[in-house]
């Protein structure tokens, strides 16, 4: 597991550009002049805000991140949480990326009552040994270049995984494994 865990945390790094992506229509963040993910590669990637959609406690909202790779000092007690699950309904928020997937985040500053961090630490969730054998797990198996197909968590008793407290009930009862990549992303809730 260690050796699966240091081979994702190195090709997260380098595939999460492409999978921070969204197939959006022209809305109020096309407008503001930021760019969708999927278009950015190259010197872009690292250094140009773009937006993406997200899930945030059932709803789809965007999400804009200044930049795909966090570099300064990581407050560990602060972080909010951006979940990389599978796709919830028939458009993906990847559908052009690298991987098809969908991205869950928590509460937006509202409604966390003053935790609300910019700083995420991303997690894939992956339907776990027990979860596809009870059956409670539905996965998505999504390739990810240099790992092969990897069991995105889809739904997890049925229930739909576009709130953090889905997400972390269903780990907590052994159906989904929450990998950590290692890789902290900027991002901050911008429009629903």
């Amino acid at each position: 597991m260690t050796s699966f865990r240091r081979r994702t945390r190195i090709l997260v790094a380098a595939v999460v550009g492409a999978a921070l992506a969204v197939v959006a229509p022209a809305g109020p963040l096309d407008a503001a002049g930021l760019r969708n993910c999927t278009e950015l590669s190259g010197h872009d990637v690292d250094q140009v805000g773009c937006y993406e959609l997200v899930w945030v406690d059932g709803v789809e909202v965007g999400m804009t991140f200044a930049n795909v790779q966090f570099r300064g000092n990581v407050p560990s007690d602060h972080l909010g949480v951006f979940y990389v699950i599978g796709p919830q309904d028939d458009t993906p928020q990847s559908e052009e990326a690298t991987f098809v997937h969908d991205h869950t985040v928590g509460g937006t500053p509202r409604q966390n009552h003053g935790a609300y961090s910019v700083i995420l630490r991303t997690f894939f969730v992956l339907c776990s040994a027990e979860g596809i054998a009870s059956g409670a797990c539905v996965p998505t198996f999504s390739p990810l270049p240099g790992l092969g197909d990897i069991p995105l968590a889809t739904t997890v008793n049925g229930q739909m995984l576009t709130s953090v407290e889905v997400i972390e009930a269903a780990a907590e009862a052994g159906f989904v494994t929450l990998l950590d990549t290692g890789q902290p992303i900027v991002g901050t809730v911008s429009g629903r």
